[in-house]
């Protein structure tokens, strides 16, 4: 198979997969995106140490509201047993005439290699916004901020069974956020009244489980199928008018998502992976602004 067929593969799969997303996607608060809980390809022959990503993802989210955004990802790898991964991430939101974008947060984790097949993560999420976004000297709901303003704890733990990966992780807020959006701020015939209000907001975590199996179509060419469930662990919260915290029903449970990635070796050094999503069950409520009905993600790799 050469490039040419590689890439209209890849291109044919992503338009099928995006005319079948019509619900939630892997829109979780960030742990299923880092480096040593993603599905990954044979060991390379050639180790390198040092590995950069750009990438760029888009996606519908509640509300007729766009998103979209960028991340810069640095991994080293500094001995047999340990490696450091960070990660810059980026979010803008665009619908009913508001138009956002800020600088995320920031993921740090140390991963440790127990055997060939055994991987253990600690991490932490930075948050680099507070989640108190206001426009006109109204606060604005969740839907419209660029991090969930929370400084999360991150563990996880991978291992591989011939070519079956799993991962299984949990993260958890360690603060709350500064958010004090209440639908009644604003006038009668704004579209934000039919927000879910979040003043005051709690979040609960969340735990995943990810099952993944490469395929290798070519030596150069890899698509890898998975599934997702993540779990909300509780009913999220939040202080109503009256000075009430109130639980929002609906916000605890499952979503069970599927992920195909597209990988597509350049060379020992560069790569490029497509990773589209697409939810089977989803969670009633969803108060955070991380729905997302579709999410397309494009990303280069350089290795050195």
């Amino acid at each position: 198979m050469n490039i040419f067929k590689e890439i209209t593969i890849l291109a044919t799969a992503l338009f099928l997969f995006n005319s079948a997303a019509h619900s939630q996607g892997c829109s979780d608060a960030g742990f299923c995106t880092i480096n040593s809980l993603k599905p990954h390809g044979d060991e390379s022959d050639q180790p390198l140490n040092h590995q950069i990503k750009v990438g760029f993802f888009s996606g519908k989210a509640d509300n007729n509201i766009n998103v979209y955004g960028n991340y810069l990802e640095y991994n080293r790898i500094l001995t047999k047993h340990f490696s450091l991964d960070t990660k810059l991430t980026t979010l803008g939101q665009t619908g009913n005439g508001i138009s956002v974008f800020g600088i995320s947060d920031l993921f740090v984790n140390g991963n440790y290699s127990v055997a060939d097949h055994l991987n253990l993560t600690l991490g932490a999420k930075i948050p680099l916004s507070d989640g108190g976004r206001s426009r006109n000297n109204l606060a604005l709901p969740m839907d419209y901020q660029a991090s969930l303003g929370t400084f999360d704890l991150i563990l996880g733990i991978g291992y591989q069974l011939g070519r079956l990966q799993m991962a299984v992780a949990t993260q958890l807020p360690l603060n709350q956020n500064k958010n004090q959006f209440t639908a009644s701020q604003y006038p009668s015939g704004s579209s934000l009244t039919t927000f879910q209000p979040t003043a005051n907001f709690k979040r609960s975590g969340d735990v995943l489980l990810r099952l993944s199996y490469p395929i290798t179509i070519t030596p150069s060419f890899r698509i890898t199928p998975s599934v997702l469930p993540i779990y909300h662990l509780a009913n999220d919260t939040y202080t109503s008018e009256t000075g009430v915290e109130t639980e929002i029903t609906g916000s605890k449970g499952l979503t069970f998502n599927s992920n195909i990635y597209f990988d597509y070796e350049i060379n020992h050094r560069h790569a490029l992976q497509l990773n589209v999503s697409k939810p089977f069950v989803v969670r009633d409520a969803r108060p955070d602004g991380l729905t997302r009905s579709f999410v397309a993600n494009l990303e280069y790799k350089i290795r050195f």
